[in-house]
C-alpha cells in the first residue's frame, strides 16, 4: 500500500514522499555523490517498499504451491494469487478476471498469442499488419509465425514527426489483414498512438487486434473495454512490480477457442495415456508452477498505483514531459527524436548529442549518478528509420521531478565539456 505520506491532492503527486517509498532511491550509491536520478523506467521501474515487503512476506510466511494444496499455507497463497488477478482485472477494466493470464512479461504474452491464436488463425497468404515502430517483442514472434505459416507482414509507416501514418494504415487495411498488432506507446520515441482509433479502423476491416501495453499500462489509464482490442499485453516490472510478472488479457471467447501454449501440470482437466483435455481459462495457459510471489507482488504494485490514481500519474508525467522538452531544447547540438510537442507524447525522450556516442553519454551521466539508457532500445528497424544505430534515452516515472531533469541537463553540459563541444 502507499504510505500515508504519499496520499495526494486531486491533481498533484508529492514526489518527495513517493521517492521515500523506494529503498533503492534512498541509498548512497556513491559516497558523497548527489542522490540517484533514475531515468530508465521505460526499461524497468524501481519497486516501492510495499511490493518488496509483499514478496518478503510471501516467502517468509506462506510460501507454497497453489490451487491443489488443502493445507493453510497453500490456501492462503492461492487466495492471494487469485486476488492479485482480480486487482489486475479491475486496473484495466477487464470484464472478467478469468480473462487475465499471468505470464512472465510482455514478450511471453505476445509469443503466447502468436503460437496459440496465430497458428490456429493465420494461414498462407494472410496478412499481419505491424508498424515500423515496434519493439522486437512485437515483431520477432510475428516474423516466426509468418515464416512458418507462409503469411506476409506489412508495416505501417512513420511520419517525419514520429507518429504512425494512419492514411497508410488505411491502405494496408484494404488487404483485410488477419491481425493488427501495435504498441500503445513507443518505448523509444514516447509517441502515444491513438489506440482507440487504430483499433476501430482495424476492427472495421475485420482484423483481430493486439496492443502492446508495456509502456502504457504503467503510465496512463488503460481500459480494455474502451480500447476495443482483442488482446492486451503488459509487464509487471515496468509498473513498480517484480520482474517475472506480466499479464495477457484476451477476450474470453478467443482464449477459450485457442489451444494451450504449453502443456504440463495445472493446465489440464483430465490426462490419459491416449490424450488429455484442458482446464478452463485462465488455467489452460498457466502450465506448471507459476511465479506465485511475483504475481502477488504485481497485485501490490497495482494497489500502489491505484492509490496514486492513474489520472494523476498521467498528469504528472505530462508535466515532466513538457518541462523536459523545454530544458533539453536548451542543450546545444542535442536532437530529440520523435514528436516535437508534448501532446500525444509520453515522458520518454530519445536523443542524440552531436557526434558523441550514446554509450559515452550514458557513462558520463552515470558518473554523476544519473541513470539513462543507451542503445537501440530493442527497436533496430526504428533506429534505421531515424538514421541512427543508437540513441540515449531518458524516461521518467512517478518518483521523478524537475530536479531530475535539471540534473540531466547539467550532466549533458558536462558531456559537452569533456568532448570539447562547450
Amino acid at each position: 500500500m502507499v504510505s500515508s505520506t504519499t496520499r495526494q491532492t486531486a491533481t498533484d503527486l508529492d514526489v518527495a514522499a513517493i521517492r521515500a517509498d523506494f529503498p533503492v532511491l534512498n541509498q548512497e550509491v556513491r559516497p558523497g555523490a548527489e542522490r540517484l536520478s533514475f531515468l530508465d523506467s521505460a526499461a524497468s521501474s524501481q519497486k516501492p517498499a510495499s511490493v518488496i515487503e509483499t514478496l518478503d512476506d510471501y516467502y517468509r510466511r506462506y510460501n507454497a504451491n497453489i490451487h491443489r494444496g488443502v493445507y493453510q499455507l497453500s490456501e492462503e497463497a492461492t487466495q492471494r494469487y487469485e486476488a492479485a488477478r482480480h486487482l489486475v482485472a479491475d486496473f484495466i477494466n477487464a470484464p472478467s478476471a478469468r480473462e487475465c493470464i499471468f505470464v512472465r512479461n510482455t514478450t511471453e504474452a505476445i509469443n503466447l498469442v502468436a503460437h496459440s491464436w496465430g497458428r490456429r488463425n493465420v494461414n498462407a497468404g494472410d496478412v499481419v499488419v505491424l508498424t515500423v515502430m515496434e519493439h522486437h517483442s512485437n515483431l520477432v514472434p510475428w516474423q516466426l509465425l509468418a515464416e512458418e505459416q507462409g503469411a506476409e507482414l506489412a508495416f505501417v509507416r512513420m511520419t517525419p514527426e514520429g507518429r504512425l501514418d494512419l492514411d497508410h494504415l488505411d491502405t494496408l487495411l484494404t488487404r483485410e489483414p488477419k491481425l493488427v498488432a501495435f504498441s500503445h506507446v513507443s518505448n523509444a520515441l514516447g509517441t502515444i498512438h491513438d489506440a482507440v482509433e487504430i483499433t476501430r479502423r482495424a476492427k472495421v476491416a475485420g482484423a483481430t487486434v493486439l496492443i502492446d501495453g508495456a509502456q502504457s499500462v504503467p503510465h496512463l489509464p488503460v481500459d480494455v473495454q474502451s480500447l476495443g482490442c482483442d488482446f492486451l499485453a503488459f509487464s509487471g516490472h515496468k509498473m513498480l512490480g517484480p520482474m517475472g510478472s506480466g499479464v495477457l488479457w484476451g477476450r474470453r471467447e478467443l482464449l477459450e477457442a485457442m489451444p494451450p501454449f504449453m502443456g504440463g501440470g495445472s493446465m489440464i482437466r483430465k490426462v490419459e495415456l491416449s490424450g488429455s483435455t484442458w482446464a478452463d481459462v485462465p488455467a489452460k495457459f498457466e502450465a506448471g508452477t507459476p511465479a506465485v510471489g511475483d504475481a502477488i507482488g504485481l497485485g501490490a504494485a497495482v494497489e500502489y498505483l491505484s492509490e496514486l490514481g492513474m489520472d494523476r500519474v498521467q498528469a504528472h508525467e505530462h508535466g515532466l514531459a513538457g518541462y523536459a522538452f523545454a530544458r533539453l531544447g536548451e542543450v546545444p547540438e542535442l536532437t530529440i527524436h520523435g514528436p516535437k510537442m508534448t501532446e500525444g507524447r509520453a515522458a520518454v525522450f530519445s536523443f542524440s548529442l552531436g557526434d558523441v556516442h550514446p554509450h559515452d553519454v550514458a557513462a558520463i551521466l552515470d558518473s554523476e549518478n544519473i541513470a539513462v539508457r543507451a542503445g537501440h532500445h530493442c527497436c533496430q528497424p526504428l533506429m534505421r528509420e531515424l538514421g541512427d544505430v543508437a540513441t540515449t534515452r531518458a524516461s521518467f516515472y512517478v518518483y521523478n521531478d524537475h530536479d531530475d531533469i535539471n540534473r540531466l541537463v547539467a550532466g549533458l553540459g558536462r558531456v559537452r565539456q569533456i568532448f570539447g563541444s562547450a
